[in-house]
């Protein structure tokens, strides 16, 4: 009963979306970006929502935020402004990972009862932390929270999901982790030591992590792999890989709130 009201609320929402789509080209008015144009980058929206499909693993098929992400590409084709000095490429890539990201909001992933869970999880991980110096391993977290190491994995799941779509000004996580990663972009001399003083927080933590979850880290940011490719690398599963990669940022995310809030 319940898969059956899951499948008819996805069509719903599929065609809510054509809809909208529809109703997005119809707008148009004064068009500055042509169809091919608009075609060209269709593959980009594939591929930011099998990103997003992989990272997340959301109730939404892949079919929907495809459809989600082809909204976004046809609004940024309406309202693509070339004064601003930005190429169409990278403006609809804001636009689409936006729309996808909405779509997801709009589901309410985490109902209350897991934002509880994840919130105990992070009390008693920052707690261990401060009496042993490390994270706890997952048999003693899940100890610690009374639940199995299976309900653990969701749990850690569910936390990158919420810090996945807490954005602002469309920047993930995911997007800033990369930056801190790769990047040495600072405007002033304040930026650049307030810049330095958080990678240099980053690698301390990133170096606490247990071997696997430093290398994930490592192959999936600053080497840029998918999550398929480092599980090729580490000779584990995908599965696997996804699970210690959640286990990762769940930790380095306690990790940089204590530094930022100290």
């Amino acid at each position: 009963m319940e898969n059956t009201i899951q499948k008819q609320a996805a069509k719903q929402n599929r065609q809510h979306l054509k809809t909208m789509a529809l109703r997005a080209y119809n707008d148009q008015k004064k068009p500055l970006i042509d169809n091919q144009q608009i075609s060209q980058l269709i593959p980009m929206v594939s591929k930011i929502a099998q990103r997003v499909v992989s990272y997340l693993k959301p109730p939404l098929s892949f079919e929907d935020l495809v459809s989600a992400g082809t909204i976004g590409l046809v609004k940024a084709a309406r309202d693509y402004d070339p004064s601003h000095n930005a190429e169409f490429k990278t403006y609809a890539y804001i636009r689409i990972k936006g729309s996808i990201l909405d779509e997801l909001r709009s589901f309410s992933l985490l109902p209350t009862n897991q934002n509880k869970q994840i919130n105990k999880a992070a009390r008693v991980t920052r707690k261990i932390i401060e009496q042993t110096g490390s994270p706890p391993t997952d048999p003693e977290l899940a100890e610690k929270l009374g639940i199995s190491i299976k309900e653990l994995h969701k749990t850690f799941e569910l936390a990158r999901a919420k810090r996945f779509l807490s954005i602002d000004n469309n920047r993930s996580q995911e997007s800033s982790l990369r930056d801190l990663l790769t990047s040495s972009k600072t405007e002033t001399p304040d930026e650049q030591l307030e810049f330095s003083e958080l990678v240099d927080k980053l690698t301390e933590a990133i170096r606490m992590l247990p071997k696997k979850q430093r290398q994930i880290i490592v192959l999936y940011y600053q080497k840029s792999l998918t999550m398929k490719q480092v599980a090729e690398v580490l000779e584990i599963t995908e599965s696997r890989v996804s699970q210690l990669h959640a286990n990762a940022i769940f930790n380095l995310s306690i990790k940089l709130k204590e530094w930022k809030n100290a």
